[in-house]
């Protein structure tokens, strides 16, 4: 291996509350998070980065007036918001090496996942995974989908609308996966060619990208 290639390594270990009923899923943070150079803006905890939307949107469905900081109070109310609603983080990727130091799923390489079959057979309430971003390479529910498949284990649509929905069968327990569209700006021209959102932008000229975000994780955060 390469040894001038990036090593970039998750900085969270899993966050499950015992109740958790619902897992998000990911891939890692950026690499500042790694080497420890955080911006102002970023939060020291999963999906703390200030360039991602996934807390602007849970703050905006739970209206939980969550701070954007770098302090132990914003990384305190997330874990309090998780632990009440039943909501753990688990990524997909526990390390990777980098050609180039970015945050690009693509740009991975070497891959280490993370043992997530294993991970939810010691937490037998969860019932529903919610991947930050759909089934392309590197995503979060490609790397799932491996891992599955590594062990045999076999995935089934439900609902192909976009947020797609599947579910497999892990010893006898039903568990249902949900492909949010990512809460990343990468996202955002899939969000402008999608006909709902042409539908609800012409509706309204002030609806936005992270508007449609809102009213689709809305369903899966809220029940």
């Amino acid at each position: 291996m390469n040894s001038e290639l990036f090593h970039h390594t998750h900085p969270y270990r899993p966050f499950i509350p015992e109740n958790a009923t619902k897992l998000i899923v990911g891939t890692l943070p950026p690499p500042r998070f790694t080497t420890r150079e955080l911006k102002e803006g970023d939060v020291d905890f999963c999906y703390g980065s200030r360039d991602g939307m996934l807390w602007q949107i849970i703050d905006r469905i739970f209206n939980l007036d969550l701070k954007f900081e770098n302090t132990p109070e914003a990384v305190k109310q997330r874990k309090e918001f998780l632990a009440r609603k039943g909501i753990g983080i688990c990524d997909t990727v526990e390390s990777c090496r980098r050609d180039k130091v970015d945050a690009s799923d693509l740009g991975m390489l070497h891959v280490e996942l993370r043992d997530l079959v294993g991970i939810l057979k010691e937490n037998e309430k969860i019932d529903t995974l919610l991947f930050t971003g759909g089934n392309s390479k590197n995503g979060p529910e490609f790397f799932f989908r491996k891992l599955l498949k590594e062990q045999d284990i076999k995935i089934k649509v439900i609902s192909n609308d976009v947020p797609r929905v599947h579910q497999f069968l892990l010893d006898g327990r039903s568990i249902n996966t949900v492909s949010l569209t990512a809460p990343s700006g990468s996202a955002n021209r899939a969000i402008g060619s999608m006909e709902l959102y042409k539908h609800l932008k012409k509706q309204n000229p002030e609806f936005n990208t992270i508007d449609f975000r809102v009213l689709q994780y809305r369903r899966f955060f809220e029940d």
